[in-house]
């Protein structure tokens, strides 16, 4: 699929990684439905860009705002035959922590977000894309999500984060596997450290810090790289079923 030729819905598309994947798009004349629950920021994405990126209020975790989500993109992109899913939340808690055993509700919550969320687009996205005319290759979507090194090399406190990502990650064949046959691909990237929201309350020391884990190159990642991944697998139909590590080849400590 050429890139301007992209009708997106991307989920927590007002920040990091999201705004990333919106702005690239965008500047390469594709059209963009911003799915977030960050209002302010997202309207002020979308009218900082333009015409090509449209927004709507959306809570992965529930049905009927996803689908109306999807049904405004319809309405306004005239079709869509790509979602990207970045929205997801990270905590840090401990099973054994001082304040007590781990919450239930806040692994829950990290599940329902991450794994569910994620699970919710693309069932719903899957639904919509299949009733696209095929292009010359009989595609009619892309699938693309965002798992975590962490689903791989957790780290102590991050028991829920890497659950929800790890879960992202197993689905990714199966899906695939199945929509195969709607002419649907189905592709997951799992970022490294990147320069997101989550580190931007952090010190420049602290960020550098972080960076110098990374092997090469020695640095946090830049929401720009994902980005760029991301279009390079709309852009190359063999890419299909597969997760891709983006992380400079870090492999994660356990603390």
């Amino acid at each position: 699929m050429e890139i301007k030729d992209c009708r997106a819905i991307i989920t927590g598309g007002a920040s990091g990684l999201g705004e990333a994947t919106v702005r690239h798009i965008a500047a390469r004349g594709g059209k963009v439905l911003i799915a977030d629950l960050a209002e302010d920021r997202a309207r002020k994405l979308a009218d900082e860009i333009g015409e090509n990126v449209q927004f709507f209020k959306t809570d992965v975790t529930k049905e009927e705002d996803v689908q109306k989500a999807m049904e405004f993109a319809e309405d306004q992109l005239g079709s869509f035959n790509t979602a990207v899913n970045c929205a997801g939340i990270g905590i840090a808690a401990k099973l054994l922590g001082r304040k007590g055993v781990h919450a239930l509700d806040m692994f829950s919550k990290v599940i329902s977000i991450n794994l569910i969320g994620t699970f919710n687009v693309i069932r719903l996205a899957a639904d919509h894309m299949s009733k696209n005319n095929p292009n010359e290759q009989g595609e009619r979507g892309v699938i693309i999500n965002t798992a975590s090194v962490a689903a791989y090399e957790g780290q102590i406190g991050q028991a829920a984060y890497s659950a929800s990502k790890g879960g992202v990650i197993s689905m990714t064949l199966p899906i695939a596997r199945e929509l195969a046959a709607y002419g649907i691909r189905v592709m997951t990237i799992t970022p490294g450290l990147f320069n997101t929201p989550m580190f931007e309350s952090l010190p420049e020391e602290a960020r550098n810090s972080l960076g110098k884990m990374v092997p090469f190159p020695s640095r946090l990642g830049y929401p720009e790289e994902y980005a760029k991944l991301s279009e390079s697998i709309l852009e190359n139909p063999m890419l299909n079923g597969e997760t891709i590590r983006l992380d400079g080849g870090i492999r994660m400590q356990p603390k």
